[in-house]
């Protein structure tokens, strides 16, 4: 236990945690806003402290690509169709349905598998340190290609291409969804 308290305090973890309460501080805003410009500005200002995170990580092409992709093109796609739906503050309803209560059991199974996958993915960063190394280094080589595009592009279009196309499908999905709920109110 003693093992695990023994750090070095520098810039880079102060970032580190700068940026990480200040995304969790705008994923709240994004989710307990009732205005839906400001959900979506709060959004805006998380992904760009993810980015920040990324830069931290020297994964500077991923962090090039969360603000391109997501902060230029899907979440303005996102203002776009809530200017289109013209939506008005109409706060969550209190009501404890039948829907929450698989949203929020959804909730909780899809945070249990992001716990697995970080402590898998902890485990697997010692399994890739050189064997004489010292716990938890990497090898020169997987530090060089980590975040750079081609590591990126290998991992989308093999190990990853089904969710990713999945996902697109999904955002489509959700995207005709809201237009067809709004024209029954327009």
């Amino acid at each position: 236990m003693g093992r695990f308290w023994r750090f070095q305090v520098n810039a880079e973890i102060i970032l580190f945690f700068v940026f990480a309460v200040c995304t969790l501080v705008g994923a709240s805003f994004v989710i307990f806003s009732r205005n839906p410009i400001t959900s979506a500005m709060s959004l805006v200002a998380t992904l760009f402290f993810v980015a920040g995170i990324y830069v931290l990580m020297l994964a500077h092409a991923l962090a090039a690509l969360q603000v391109i992709v997501y902060v230029g093109a899907i979440v303005v796609l996102f203002l776009f169709v809530i200017m289109l739906l013209s939506l008005k503050d109409l706060g969550p309803r209190l009501k404890l349905t039948r829907a929450r209560w698989l949203g929020a059991f959804s909730t909780a199974a899809v945070l249990s598998c992001l716990l697995y996958a970080a402590v898998q993915g902890h485990e697997a960063v010692h399994k890739l340190s050189p064997p004489g190394a010292a716990e938890g280094a990497m090898s020169k080589e997987v530090l060089e290609k980590f975040g750079t595009l081609e590591t990126i592009g290998l991992a989308i279009y093999t190990q990853w291409l089904f969710p990713f196309e999945a996902l697109s499908l999904l955002l489509l999905a959700a995207i005709l969804a809201a237009v067809v709920v709004a024209k029954e109110k327009i």
